[in-house]
């Protein structure tokens, strides 16, 4: 099996580096991510500036690029420069430090990438571990292994091809999770908030800071399901249409229609 893993942490990112090692007892493992790291650029595109690609050798001998790129780019890229534009038999993005539930999966990286192997027809798997970023005692390995087992279910049970499955994993170190819950996608949006600052010369500043609120969650959701310590697994599509509210819009009275 050919893996294409990617992220948006960056390639020497902890996260991605534990799952490159893990992967590699279930397929041959190409890993294409941004050089840097690449957090909240959603679906993103590079078009106005050139994009650089450095080929990195691990410590293992094989070989890895980055690019000077967003995440949605790196599988572009490896899909038509790396495996000439043939399909890689599976795509999977992170592991994310920090989780993607909620209304993080607009906005996040790890997810639009994987969302971008599901537009380019590959079975695509999101992974992000609930975990603070900055913290630098994360177990990346034991949420690998974890990860892996996961992943091994949905290629086993036949993921298809233009679909991602977002998996998002409950802090480790608390203890083992309580058990996987297949979750809806909650809708509600973070209770954002903007912090006035100052810099050392007396100018201010706003940092913008904010959290999804999980007492509004529904109880089948996978910010609620995920807060209780559970892994939450949930199936996204590319369709964004509402498809039930196609004839009400069709009875609209429209400048221009027939």
């Amino acid at each position: 099996m050919k893996i294409l893993l990617t992220n948006d942490d960056g390639l020497m990112a902890p996260g991605l580096q534990a799952l490159r090692h893990a992967l590699r007892e279930i397929g041959d493992v190409t890993a294409v991510a941004p050089d840097s790291g690449r957090s909240a650029m959603a679906h993103a595109i590079t078009f106005n500036e050139p994009i650089y690609v450095e080929t990195v050798t691990f410590e293992d001998g094989t070989a890895g690029y980055a690019l000077s790129a967003n995440p949605a780019d790196c599988v572009k890229f490896a899909y038509m420069e790396v495996f000439h534009e043939k399909r890689a038999d599976l795509l999977v993005s992170g592991i994310n430090a920090g989780a993607n539930v909620g209304i993080n999966v607009f906005y996040s990286g790890t997810v639009a990438a994987a969302m971008e192997g599901a537009f380019l027809g590959m079975p695509s798997v999101a992974v992000s571990l609930s975990c603070d970023s900055m913290d630098k005692d994360v177990d990346f390995d034991a949420a690998a292994r974890l990860a892996v087992k996961l992943i091994r279910r949905c290629v086993d049970s036949g993921l298809p091809g233009g679909m991602v499955m977002n998996i998002n994993l409950p802090p480790l170190g608390e203890g083992e999770p309580k058990g996987v819950r297949i979750a809806r996608h909650c809708t509600k949006g973070y209770v954002d908030r903007f912090e006035r600052r100052a810099n050392p010369r007396g100018r201010p500043y706003y940092w913008m800071t904010g959290q999804i609120s999980v007492e509004d969650a529904a109880p089948d959701t996978d910010v609620a399901a995920l807060s209780a310590g559970y892994v939450t697994v949930t199936p996204l599509v590319r369709d964004l249409t509402r498809h039930d509210f196609l004839k009400e819009a069709e009875r609209w009275q429209w400048e221009g229609g027939t």
